[in-house]
């Protein structure tokens, strides 16, 4: 009876292994979609980016009014591009403004975003509040602030001569024009990337600073050791998001300054647009954005290897 009983088991001991591994073969295929998935946002990405920049490259070896048929002018605008002194400045112009809006815009989101992420009384309400301009478009706030900064009847009437314009003629000091542009993008933009480092740090483990505070560790050591080392991805990914975004900013100097007093808010993005759509010589315009896309495509590349975050996995070392 016991050999009996015994053969009786042997073929169920002899399915189980069968079962098992069929069923880890069916785990391994799951959550691996073929290449078709992706086919819609390839096909997207290559008609509405890459065809777009393909034919502005192009177009940046002619001569075109946007009317008539592009002629073949060779090497002509990058030479104009090359000794145009309007375009330098412009240059110059967006790299200084892509540089204060990080030494800017950073720190403060920053801070605000592991402040958010913490539990303090009225948190939500006042980050509800302060994440109010993330819901207009850069053109209605552009609008808002055009009027208050406006020297006649605008709020700059009251508080000018306290900031050091007697006028109130804000927007018409080069000064004063450029850090409007500075400060209105800083506060349409500072709560997007709050987000994002509400977001990184809400995803640091909780036990870091639990056994930090056993150490002794206080509130500003603890920030330091461990939430900055822990927030690094974050920060280079804002970053990227934050050096495009300036060297591509155009319609808040369109509203306000529309590039002036003279050309002294001129950045790139508004001269491809002042040649292109206001002199109608698309072809130097072409030749414009195409620097325009090299330069954000090299900082963003730049950042990325500098930093070293291709070659970050994780930062809960040890966890």
């Amino acid at each position: 009876m016991a050999d009996a009983a015994t053969s009786g088991r042997r073929p169920t001991r002899g399915r189980r292994p069968a079962r098992e591994a069929r069923q880890s073969v069916g785990r391994a295929g799951v959550g691996r979609p073929g290449v078709v998935w992706a086919l819609p946002g390839a096909l997207f990405f290559v008609f509405f980016a890459v065809a777009p920049m393909v034919l502005v490259g192009a177009l940046a070896f002619t001569d075109w009014d946007g009317i008539g048929t592009p002629s073949w002018t060779g090497m002509s605008n990058w030479s104009r591009l090359w000794d145009d002194p309007e375009t330098h400045q412009a240059i110059w112009l967006s790299l200084i403004l892509t540089v204060l809006t990080w030494v800017f815009q950073t720190p403060l989101a920053l801070l605000l975003g592991v402040w958010a992420a913490g539990r303090q009384r009225n948190r939500a309400v006042l980050s509800a509040i302060f994440f109010l301009p993330l819901l207009g478009s850069s053109v209605a706030l552009a609008l808002v602030w055009k009027s208050l900064l406006d020297p006649n009847f605008g709020l700059i009437a009251d508080i000018g001569p306290a900031l050091g314009f007697a006028d109130g003629d804000l927007l018409g000091s080069s000064k004063g024009a450029f850090g409007a542009i500075l400060f209105v993008t800083a506060w349409q933009f500072i709560p997007l990337h709050t987000l994002i480092y509400q977001g990184g740090a809400r995803a640091i483990p909780r036990s870091l600073y639990d056994a930090a505070a056993i150490d002794g560790a206080g509130t500003v050591r603890q920030f330091f050791s461990i939430t900055l080392p822990q927030l690094r991805n974050t920060i280079v990914t804002s970053s990227v998001i934050m050096v495009v975004g300036a060297l591509t900013f155009f319609d808040t100097v369109l509203i306000l300054t529309k590039g002036g007093p003279g050309t002294d808010t001129t950045i790139v993005p508004y001269l491809m647009y002042k040649n292109g759509f206001q002199a109608f010589d698309l072809g130097y315009a072409s030749a414009v954005a195409t620097i325009l896309v090299v330069v954000a495509t090299t900082v963003s590349l730049l950042l990325v290897r500098l930093t070293g975050f291709a070659a970050m996995r994780s930062t809960r070392e040890g966890m």
